[in-house]
């Protein structure tokens, strides 16, 4: 009995934390929905002068997309959370809910620097707190964990956190280069983490 109330605030279940991320992520796909507006005219040129806003979100969607995606997969692959874990999460929402805000500004601004860098804040924030709860993760999990050994290295997310470093004073040279750069680190993540994807699948049916 004893033992079992000393291990019961390390395995809080992970079931809420999945839920109320995913709500999240639907929220802030549903605001950039809203935030279209109906084009002026009847003519393939009104949807045409759309066209900075349609980009900006069909960029967003499928980074939302990819978070929600990867997301997932990660929290599938642990076991538990704890209150660290929670905290990292929100981290994570924190910066992912301005991705609506950030871009309704480049729709409206077109390629003006400054909401490139904007944007690209965003991005990097995202991608660091994202990789922060995959340290907590595996700081809760162990570093002999299936997680831990399915995220190894990190490099892809690390890759990914250079590459928005690099692009953000690049922005002020060009915001087309930054977005070339937001978009290359996009086409990186679109398949989820192939890792925990195969580490989950050697593990089904097993007790970790």
């Amino acid at each position: 009995m004893s033992g079992d109330a000393a291990t019961k605030p390390a395995n809080m279940t992970k079931g809420r934390l999945e839920a109320f991320s995913d709500g999240v992520i639907a929220i802030l796909i549903t605001i950039m929905v809203l935030e279209l507006k109906t084009p002026h005219g009847t003519d393939i040129s009104a949807l045409t002068a759309m066209r900075p806003v349609l980009l900006s979100y069909l960029m967003s969607f499928v980074y939302l997309g990819i978070y929600w995606n990867n997301h997932h997969h990660l929290i599938q692959a642990a076991r538990h959370v704890d209150g660290r874990v929670l905290w990292a999460n929100l981290h994570l929402l924190f910066w992912l809910s301005l991705v609506p805000f950030a871009t309704a500004w480049i729709g409206e601004s077109g390629s003006a620097p400054w909401p490139a860098v904007v944007y690209g804040v965003v991005l990097l924030c995202s991608a660091i707190s994202y990789y922060i709860l995959t340290l907590v993760l595996v700081a809760l999990h162990g570093k002999d964990s299936n997680l831990a050994i399915a995220l190894g290295k990190d490099y892809k997310g690390k890759i990914s956190i250079v590459i928005y470093a690099v692009a953000l004073p690049l922005a002020f040279v060009s915001p087309i280069i930054a977005y070339a750069g937001y978009i290359i680190v996009a086409i990186m993540w679109l398949v989820p983490d192939q890792r925990i994807e195969k580490k989950l699948g050697r593990s089904a049916g097993s007790v970790e």
